[in-house]
């Protein structure tokens, strides 16, 4: 009986609508690679042969652009930069969002639903219109050209969408684990990193990619709020490659390849979690 059921599914054709489905999403996918490919292989050009489009493939591959852009500019101090700035903003985001959405999922208070209607109209709200009078708030509180300016303004304009959505995951975890977890004598913040976090996972995860590439692609507030040269971010650093009458396009292709690297792990370290964390705290009735 399972010899004819496995002659049957070997003898199974692929339908003419599946391969349609196959080719549309390899389409896809070769244009969301393309660009990345396409920046990756431009980095790896010899100078010389930077605009001869003659041929597709370089002559040979080579390293020398990552060499001139660590030693002539200061693109490692970018990097730093902007490391520090984003994994401290990403943590504070994920402790803020996980007190105040468990907050909302588990408490009743005066002015609940008042505060939530707000949370969600902050995150809809354009924080570019901000950038004026965040910059004279943080001139005085002498903030201007320090880490903590900048990583309390990433964190202003992330938390919103955190709170919402790790309220969200928290609605979905069963009460009864709070319950169980007060019984052998938690207190609510026990409860809450000990218990609920580890369900709630996936969102955390979400959470904690969301802040960081915002952090990390974020141009606007890091050029108006770090004007000090050795304090600018990786997307401020780019810029400074493009001149008024002269691009250095191989150093521009490097300095893209490298600041992609940082969310590239991060989501595929990340991703991992998320489909494991979705097993996690199942609850026997």
């Amino acid at each position: 009986m399972s010899g004819a059921v496995a002659v049957r599914r070997r003898s199974r054709r692929i339908r003419p609508y599946e391969i349609v489905v196959l080719l549309a999403v390899a389409i896809v996918l070769l244009l969301m690679i393309f660009p990345f490919a396409w920046m990756l292989l431009t980095s790896l050009r010899p100078a010389a042969e930077m605009f001869d489009l003659r041929e597709i493939l370089p002559s040979r591959l080579t390293l020398d652009g990552y060499g001139r852009l660590f030693a002539t500019s200061s693109f490692g101090r970018f990097l730093l930069n902007s490391l520090v700035v984003a994994l401290i903003a990403m943590v504070a985001a994920v402790v803020l969002s996980c007190l105040t959405g468990y907050a909302f999922s588990r408490f009743e208070f005066r002015g609940k639903r008042v505060l939530m209607v707000l949370v969600i109209a902050v995150h809809l709200f354009p924080f570019v219109i901000l950038i004026t009078p965040m910059y004279l708030f943080f001139s005085e509180l002498r903030l201007l050209n320090t880490y903590q300016g900048l990583i309390i303004a990433y964190v202003a304009i992330t938390l919103p969408f955190a709170t919402y959505l790790m309220m969200g995951y928290f609605e979905t975890v069963p009460k009864g684990l709070d319950e169980a977890a007060r019984i052998d004598g938690c207190s609510t913040l026990s409860v809450l990193f000990r218990v609920v976090f580890p369900v709630a996972w996936p969102g955390v995860a979400t959470v904690a990619i969301n802040t960081f590439i915002v952090a990390w692609e974020e141009y606007l507030f890091a050029k108006v709020l770090m004007t000090d040269e050795n304090l600018k971010t990786v997307q401020v650093g780019l810029s400074n490659f493009f001149g008024e009458f002269t691009t250095q396009w191989d150093l521009v292709m490097c300095a893209s390849v490298v600041a992609s690297v940082p969310t590239i792990v991060l989501f595929a370290i990340a991703q991992r979690r998320l489909v494991s964390g979705l097993a996690v705290g199942s609850v026997k009735e």
